[in-house]
């Protein structure tokens, strides 16, 4: 097979650069093609953990990482890190009921609202809790924000909205104007009303602020819920009876027959003087029974053992989970195939993986991880960094690829979030090293700094980012890059059209695979430790583990 676009030249910007240089014949577009296809095949059933998808997903990435010449990496000699695991999932018809001013309505889950829960129990079973209404749902002491003031939420369901109090303000307050903070994150308002005790909770959906449509909600809030092992007493604190989200006119139906006015109300949530106001006499019921089981996924690992400095490691990663298949599609397509999101990242690190073996020895140990159940809360991610197969002390960086773009080249190549972080610096000059620029993140509101795996060693302190594709296309510029995109979102994001077709280009995905390279490489042989700047909330623990490395 000829080797295309790098093993010649790159072209980027109109401008053509060397990238002979490279081992193994440098970066093989195909191959990088060849492998979303085979993992967004409709027989790799859209790869959700602990499922037939999963064991042919774990199967490929093992034979491509021996056939690239890796080490297993991961434990006892294993290519795997076993990832225990609760799979919970909604078990039969699922029955709510809203009451309000004498009148019932019944809710379709997965059209009014979508429910689910991980609370340890086989049935959820909820009669009549008072829906209260607690704007952002934030409690963020160092900003001086309390959402709760002091509602007692017990036998309540709390309603709040997605993202922070700033997203939509006129200017920035409390937080970082529209650049989403984790207060923001479904994730964190889920966790923060369980440690009130509250009964339940429903997120209002606007597709703005949550930053994707209903659709993705809906695909997501019908799928399993999968959660780390806890113990008992851990679970139930961890996770509310019931949780979900509902649609924006239910949520302004609910507010008018309560008398009050749902804009009106969220402006007021904008502000730290917000206080949490009852929804009326509305009530909630819901019943259902839920199926909750031991399953054990696994994340994937390969290494290359590096030479002078081999104790210090540098991190590849991409997760490797999918949807699966889930209720159909307009076409009565089923399957969620995850193709950009995220077979292009693991496509990626295969090819990484390929590229850097087939060169000399790196000084420090290079580790390739497909990670699993990042769809499901970064829960590979998580597990892993807290059972670290290299120390995270000894850990340099985490470079995690997320959703490359099947669409061409572009000028530029971004990162995730604003991490203030040393390596969105190093990042930047690597592209211009290459002829191309590098764009921050221009959807910072999305939150996206919170939602891909790095996340989850960046708040253990280890430097990490997200790389993924620029906006800038060599055809059309940012004007054109910035429609596929948003389609994408609007359309395909975690729905069976997330698909590899024959048009597929793989230009771009591997010219941005170069930089990734290039990165890595000076990653692998340098005495250099990235490195959190000013303003990072993760500076000060990389500081006391490097004070205790030294």
């Amino acid at each position: 097979m000829r080797i295309l676009l790098l093993s010649s030249c790159l072209f980027a910007g109109g401008l053509a650069y060397a990238a002979n240089d490279l081992p193994g014949g440098g970066i093989d577009p195909q191959a990088l093609s060849r492998h979303v296809r085979v993992l967004a095949s409709d027989e790799f059933e859209g790869r959700a953990p602990a499922s037939p998808g999963e064991e042919r997903t774990v199967q490929y990435l093992i034979e491509q990482f021996k056939a690239s010449g890796l080490q297993p990496g991961g434990v006892d000699g294993s290519w795997v890190q076993p990832v225990p695991m609760v799979r919970a999932q909604v078990d039969g018809p699922v029955r709510a009921q809203l009451r309000q001013k004498g009148k019932s309505q019944s809710l379709t889950n997965g059209v009014d609202v979508t429910l689910q829960s991980l609370r340890p129990q086989a049935e959820v079973n909820i009669k009549d809790a008072p829906l209260v209404f607690v704007g952002y749902g934030i409690d963020a002491p160092e900003r001086n924000w309390n959402d709760y003031k002091d509602v007692d939420l017990h036998g309540k369901i709390a309603v709040m909205l997605i993202n922070d109090a700033d997203f939509e303000a006129e200017a920035p307050g409390a937080f970082d104007g529209k650049a989403v903070t984790y207060y923001g994150r479904w994730t964190y308002k889920f966790e923060e009303a369980a440690r009130r005790g509250a009964q339940g909770v429903l997120i209002v959906h606007e597709t703005t602020p949550a930053a994707y449509g209903w659709a993705t909600v809906k695909s997501s809030g019908t799928s399993p819920l999968f959660d780390i092992e806890r113990t008992q007493e851990q679970a139930l604190a961890q996770h509310v009876p019931v949780r979900g989200w509902m649609q924006r006119a239910l949520a302004e139906q609910l507010f008018r027959d309560a008398g009050l006015d749902f804009d009106a109300e969220k402006r007021k949530a904008m502000s730290a003087s917000f206080q949490p106001v009852a929804l009326g006499d509305a009530k909630l019921s819901a019943q259902f029974k839920l199926k909750r089981e031991q399953v054990i996924t696994r994340n994937v690992v390969a290494k290359l053992p590096g030479g002078t400095h081999g104790d210090e490691a540098v991190i590849f990663s991409a997760h490797w989970d999918a949807f699966g298949i889930g209720q159909p599609d307009a076409k009565g397509d089923r399957i969620r195939r995850g193709a950009i999101d995220n077979a292009t990242g693991v496509a990626t690190v295969l090819e990484l993986g390929r590229v850097f073996a087939a060169g000399p020895q790196p000084q420090r140990t290079l580790y390739f991880v497909a990670l699993t159940a990042e769809e499901k809360g970064l829960l590979g991610a998580n597990y892993y960094a807290a059972h670290p197969l290299a120390p995270l002390d000894k850990t340099a960086a985490v470079l995690n690829i997320e959703m490359f773009s099947p669409d061409g080249a572009t000028r530029d190549i971004a990162s995730w979030g604003k991490g203030r972080v040393s390596l969105e610096g190093d990042l930047e000059r690597v592209a211009k090293a290459r002829g191309r620029s590098y764009s921050p993140d221009p959807n910072l509101e999305a939150g996206f700094f919170y939602r891909a795996d790095h996340f989850a060693f960046a708040r253990l302190g280890v430097p990490a980012i997200t790389i993924g594709p620029g906006l800038d296309k060599l055809d059309g510029g940012v004007e054109a890059g910035r429609a596929l995109r948003d389609k994408y979102f609007a359309d395909c994001y975690h729905q069976a059209c997330d698909a590899w077709t024959p048009s597929w280009d793989p230009a771009g995905h591997a010219a941005d695979t170069l930089l990734v390279y290039d990165l890595g490489m000076e990653l692998a042989n340098s005495r250099r430790w990235p490195h959190w700047e000013e303003g990072s909330e993760f500076r000060a623990i990389r500081e006391q583990s490097e004070a205790a490395r030294r």
